[in-house]
């Protein structure tokens, strides 16, 4: 700078003692010690000459302090201590003392709110509004000026630098009910930003955020009675709506700016249109009539948007919950209602979690925020649903939002979902969320207590103070409460239920009785929760798939819940089939086992059950069903898990007693084709057991059912069946079971009506042999009224030779069997079969032993079965065969030669 004009610019702002320091002789009384040594500093300072730093730092502060004083005077003025204006140009000299090249001056920053400050001070009655002092009027003139000087940084303003100002003056503007500070205030904020649209480059504009708040601000006071506040109010807005119309319009995305709304979303961030309602709700619940009028009009233009999309949710929130009660207009509670529905729905995650928090520091009584959400349209309704789906499918990490801080955990929805139960207002919509809420909450303490904590680590510390499997425990109890279940909730604690469910070793048997339990006490939303628990499954992404399947095992007991069994429901279960899994396939195995019990599921007409009455089988729903599960369930029979095998032959021997041949023939047929498989099986147990079920399946055949497949396979296993009288488990050829009182008949043709019992519950004491029994059965079925008397009380090889004679048409076939038999593990049946095969061999003509080559290969091979008997057997059999063709005398030369020869080849 030029000393000449620095000089010239300090003298002409040299003070002079002048009439105040001769005649004014203010009253210090009312001050104390520290603002006389103030007043007294301001004396001293304000002769002419140069002041140091620090000087000039205790003149700025001396100033504040005087300030203070003045402004906390119901009447003060700063001219009753010394004159405003001369304060101000001693403040102006050490601005321009200051190096314009260092922008960032503490004397100029301490200097400039200084004079701001002195600008909003009261001073003494004027006859007009600025006063016509002409001192006022350059005072106000030079502090414009010297405003606009201070924003301005390279030549442009610095709108970080007019945010700071701003931020001074508003609080005179909002706060102060005095219309001439508010004129002023507003006079001053006008003129800087008419000053700032004089600028097309603007520096640090992303820095300034408080247009949400001066564009609230100054809208409710343009409707302010007062014509001058108002009009200025009209002005500053028009002024503000240019900097952002030219400054922000290239930032953002085009739009056609036709109403106010539409400015409000497309000029304004999200954080200046958050300051917007909550500057317009401040104004609602503590203004005027007029501030309330003007606030609540302008919000319903700006909630013509769908979505609000903005910050510092839990700021507005808390604002609705601290002053909902206190606001009257219903206007204006309509109002709010409108806002706090739009960010429940754009907000939901912020919004519960402020309302937890509230809840947690609130003293006002229990649960009021959620009866304040509860009292707004659908807001109970949206946040219920969504914190279902939180809990029902959480995000994965790479699916959340950035701002983690917001983002609802499993355990804060789990509680939410608790707090919003203990509404009481809400009994009704707790009845439609019932199904899901039980599912999901089940689902929750499931993956708590069988998979563990699978929080991330944000949230570990919530489970601190809290137990995430008790909480989920407990706001599954209240939803029952809630919803009416006081009595099933007694009969589940005698069972010990809750107990179960958070042992990670019952927890199953928890789910089994909870489930039962409903059943019993006939809870009427069990057709909901089924019809829920097969949505969640239609996902194969359900991670607590087997507790739905172990859940609906029981639930499917429930005679209403079988009647709206469908195929679509069926298939969804069957999907879930995993023979691989044994807990799942035993688990499926139940299930197809309860869908034989529900004989109300079985729909016929009229002119099915005339059909049904003469013996003619008419489908139904079951067996329609039971179709569908038929081919999971005889994998599971070659499964190579021995247990599940097991298992499902014993499933198989249990649910026989309620099928009936007329509704499935299909099923019946398939599994005794399943069953040849397994006769032979080393485990005596699983063998016993097939031979119970065949059995069983022969007392459901009569010679009305007897179809070709049926008859075949009878007589395919006739052989089998015989030998295995001599099977080394007693129990197959004699097994006692339970019988009724003596002298019952037993019939081999049992209908629908009487297949309610397996066939060894209906054996007399006289006939407890199963592979016997079963022999004259077919006896029965293919009417060999003599045979049947042989199968009742002969040995084996006199049952062998009786069939042999009757049956001589079916010798190849019965040599097939024999053949096939000679791999059983037993050699009491081996023995049998070569002695069998022999004596059919022994019996064939020339034209039949021409058809047996692979028959007398295998014959041949049993001389070395590791049995000796058997293999001795097989030596002394071929030893008679040979001296057989010896005596036979040859009719034809030609083929007798060929013929011996071949008899001796087979022979050696």
């Amino acid at each position: 700078m030029n000393p000449q004009s620095e000089e010239r610019i300090l003298n002409k702002v040299a003070f002079r003692p002048s009439l105040y320091d001769v005649l004014l002789k203010p009253s210090l009384s009312g001050l104390c010690q520290s603002e006389k040594e103030a007043y007294q500093l301001i004396l001293d300072f304000m002769e002419p000459g140069q002041l140091s730093q620090l000087e000039k730092f205790s003149f700025l502060n001396a100033v504040t302090t005087l300030s203070s004083v003045v402004r906390n005077q119901a009447n003060g003025n700063m001219n009753n201590y010394y004159p405003k204006t001369l304060l101000a140009k001693k403040i102006e000299t050490f601005i321009l003392e200051e190096p314009t090249e260092i922008l960032d001056s503490s004397v100029r920053q301490q200097a400039m709110l200084c004079i701001v400050g002195l600008r909003f001070l009261p001073h003494g009655p004027s006859p007009s509004l600025w006063g016509s002092d002409p001192e006022n009027v350059w005072t106000i003139q030079a502090l414009d000026d010297m405003l606009q000087a201070l924003v301005i940084e390279d030549m442009r303003p610095n709108m970080a630098i007019l945010q700071s100002f701003l931020e001074i003056i508003l609080p005179w503007l909002v706060l102060s009910d005095k219309v001439q500070e508010q004129i002023r205030a507003l006079g001053t904020i006008s003129r800087l930003l008419r000053f700032i649209c004089n600028f097309s480059n603007l520096s640090h504009m992303a820095s300034f955020s408080i247009t949400g708040k001066l564009m609230s601000t100054f809208s409710i006071f343009c409707l302010n009675p007062s014509q001058d506040i108002c009009s200025s109010a009209m002005e500053a807005l028009h002024y503000l709506f240019i900097i952002l119309v030219d400054h922000l319009h290239g930032m953002l995305e085009p739009m056609e700016l036709m109403h106010f709304f539409q400015f409000f979303r497309k000029y304004l961030t999200a954080v200046e249109r958050a300051d917007v309602i909550l500057v317009a709700m401040e104004s609602m619940i503590k203004g005027s009539m007029n501030d309330v009028f003007a606030a609540s009009k302008m919000l319903k233009v700006i909630l013509r948007c769908s979505v609000i999309d903005v910050t510092k949710v839990p700021e507005i929130i808390q604002l609705i919950y601290y002053h909902v009660e206190r606001i009257t207009d219903k206007n204006v509670q309509n109002t709010i209602k409108k806002i706090f529905q739009l960010l429940v729905h754009s907000h939901t995650d912020e919004v519960i979690l402020t309302l937890l928090k509230m809840e947690d520091q609130s003293q006002r009584g229990t649960h009021k925020s959620w009866e304040i959400l509860a009292s707004f349209p659908k807001g109970y309704e949206v946040i219920m649903e969504y914190l279902l789906q939180r809990i029902i499918s959480p995000q994965a990490p790479e699916d959340q939002k950035a701002d983690q801080k917001t983002e609802l955990s499993t355990l804060t929805a789990t509680r939410a979902i608790h707090e919003m139960l203990l509404v009481p207002s809400q009994q009704s919509e707790v009845q439609t969320f019932f199904a899901s809420l039980f599912v999901a909450l089940l689902f929750q303490i499931s993956s708590l207590v069988t998979k563990g904590s699978t929080m991330a680590q944000d949230e570990q510390h919530e489970t601190e103070s809290v137990n995430p499997v008790s909480f989920s425990l407990e706001a599954l109890k209240t939803l029952m409460r809630s919803s009416g279940y006081i009595e099933h909730l007694s009969y589940i604690q005698t069972l010990g239920v809750w107990d179960l469910l958070v042992s990670p070793e019952k927890h199953y048997d928890g789910v089994t009785l909870l489930a039962r339990s409903l059943v019993v006490k006939k809870c009427w939303h069990n057709r909901p929760v089924f019809s829920f628990f097969i949505k969640t499954l239609q996902s194969r992404g359900c991670t607590n798939y087997f507790t739905a399947l172990v859940f609906l095992t029981e639930l499917l007991c429930c005679p209403d819940v079988a009647g709206v069994v469908d195929e679509v429901a069926t298939r969804i279960l069957a999907d879930w089939f995993n023979c691989d899994e044994l807990a799942t396939a035993l688990q499926f195995l139940q299930i197809t086992e309860v869908y034989t019990k529900h004989k109300n599921t079985v729909k016929m007409d009229q002119g099915q059950r005339a059909y049904h009455r003469e013996g003619i089988g008419a489908p139904g729903e079951l067996i329609r069903h039971l179709h569908i599960l038929q081919p999971y369930v005889l994998r599971c029979c070659y499964s190579f898990s021995s247990d599940l095998v097991m298992e499902t032959f014993r499933m198989l021997q249990r649910i026989l007693k309620d099928l009936t041949w007329h509704h499935s023939s299909s099923f019946v047929l398939k599994l005794i084709f399943t069953l040849e498989h397994f006769f032979e099986e080393e485990s005596e147990q699983l063998r016993l057991v097939v031979f119970e079920i065949y059995a069983s399946i022969l007392a459901k055949v009569s010679r009305m059912t007897l179809v070709f497949p049926l008859r075949h396979q009878i007589l395919n296993l006739l052989v089998l069946l015989v030998l295995h009288l001599k099977d080394v488990n007693a129990a197959v050829v004699e097994v006692r079971s339970r019988t009724v009182e003596p002298g019952i008949q037993f019939s081999l043709e049992v209908n629908a009506e009487h297949a309610s019992f397996p066939w060894f519950h209906v054996l007399s004491p006289l006939s407890p042999q199963v592979c016997r029994l079963i022999l004259c059965n077919i006896a029965t079925i293919l009417h060999w009224s003599k045979l049947k008397k042989v199968f009742a009380k002969s040995d084996v090889f006199t049952i062998l030779g009786a069939l042999l004679r009757q049956e001589k048409s079916k010798t190849l076939w019965f040599l097939k069997q024999c053949v096939a038999l000679f791999k059983s593990p037993q050699g009491p049946i081996r023995q049998v079969a070569v002695w069998f095969a022999g004596q059919i061999i022994w019996n064939l003509d020339k034209a039949e032993e021409q058809e047996i080559e692979e028959e007398y290969a295998a014959f041949r091979y049993m001389q070395k079965d590791p049995d000796p008997i058997v293999s001795c057997l097989t030596v002394q059999t071929f030893y008679i065969l040979e001296a057989k063709e010896k005596v036979i005398p040859v009719e034809t030369p030609s083929s007798c030669l060929c013929m011996r020869r071949r008899t001796k080849w087979r022979y050696c």
